[in-house]
């Protein structure tokens, strides 16, 4: 699920931190590395594991994510340019409500098992992700945040473009008093 959780990390982590200078990029990334980890995973493995929640979508890479930026960055800079990957991380679990699956979720702690995804095949699971109407109505509401912040940071310009690729950010105020 792409566009939502691109799009609902962006929206949650800008209206919830209200740092407009939190570099965009790296937050991307953390909310979309469990699934980029553990799809292909469980998808190769489905018949053993039962699913596509593994590890990565559990508290201990996020907790360790965190604690590493913590423990290995001083305030400013660097701090402030890893710390977005652990909040992606989290914001992916709460996206994914992944507390409805507690045994992924506290993982090892509860046991080494994963929860069954339900579908029998791998086959199975991707026909139920792609005809699931929740699954497209999520993608599209994460699209549509992701539509309305190209916009209103004129990303369409290349000289827009250019610096939110070196910055990781956008000229977007989140107090939402934009003009498009």
């Amino acid at each position: 699920m792409f566009f939502w959780h691109t799009g609902a990390t962006i929206a949650i982590a800008r209206y919830t931190f209200r740092d407009d200078r939190m570099d965009l990029r790296m937050l991307v990334l953390g909310a979309l590395l469990p699934d980029l980890i553990d799809t292909p995973i469980g998808l190769l493995f489905y018949d053993r594991l039962g699913g596509v929640r593994l590890a990565t979508h559990g508290l201990v890479l996020a907790s360790l994510v965190m604690v590493g930026v913590v423990f290995s960055t001083r305030r400013g800079r660097p701090r402030k340019m890893w710390m977005p990957l652990a909040i992606g991380l989290l914001f992916h679990l709460l996206l994914d409500a992944m507390w409805l699956d507690p045994e992924t979720l506290w993982w090892p702690f509860l046991g080494w098992e994963f929860t069954a995804a339900g579908p029998v095949t791998a086959a199975d699971y991707i026909r139920e992700i792609v005809t699931d109407w929740r699954t497209w109505l999520t993608e599209i509401l994460g699209l549509l945040y992701l539509a309305y912040l190209w916009r209103a940071a004129r990303l369409s310009d290349s000289e827009q473009r250019r610096g939110f690729v070196a910055t990781g950010r956008v000229d977007v105020p989140i107090d939402g008093q934009v003009s498009c």
